[in-house]
């Protein structure tokens, strides 16, 4: 999990929006267009890191086609230290 952050985060150009997505779901959890709306992102855009965020176990979705929520996993959980430790370095 710990590589899969930096390379999320700090590795590759959509880190901000990532740390920004995680961010508004550690608030509460949001469905795609909730989060487009919430962070002033283009929907395909946060699409497009949701699934790059659950490929890496970060995210877990539940429920199906357009209400489909997000949540942070307990993987991600254990790992928060990593997190803010790279989010700290971005600021």
């Amino acid at each position: 999990m710990e590589k899969a952050l930096w390379y999320l985060l700090a590795g590759t150009r959509g880190g901000e929006n990532r740390a920004r997505i995680i961010e508004s779901l550690d608030e509460r959890p949001r469905n795609a267009n909730q989060l487009a709306e919430h962070l002033e992102v283009d929907y395909n855009t946060i699409r497009h890191h949701l699934e790059m965020l659950v490929e890496h176990n970060v995210l877990e979705k539940s429920g199906a086609d357009y209400g489909t929520m997000y949540f942070l996993t307990d993987k991600f959980e254990h790992h928060r230290d990593t997190y803010d430790q790279i989010t700290d370095n971005m600021e």
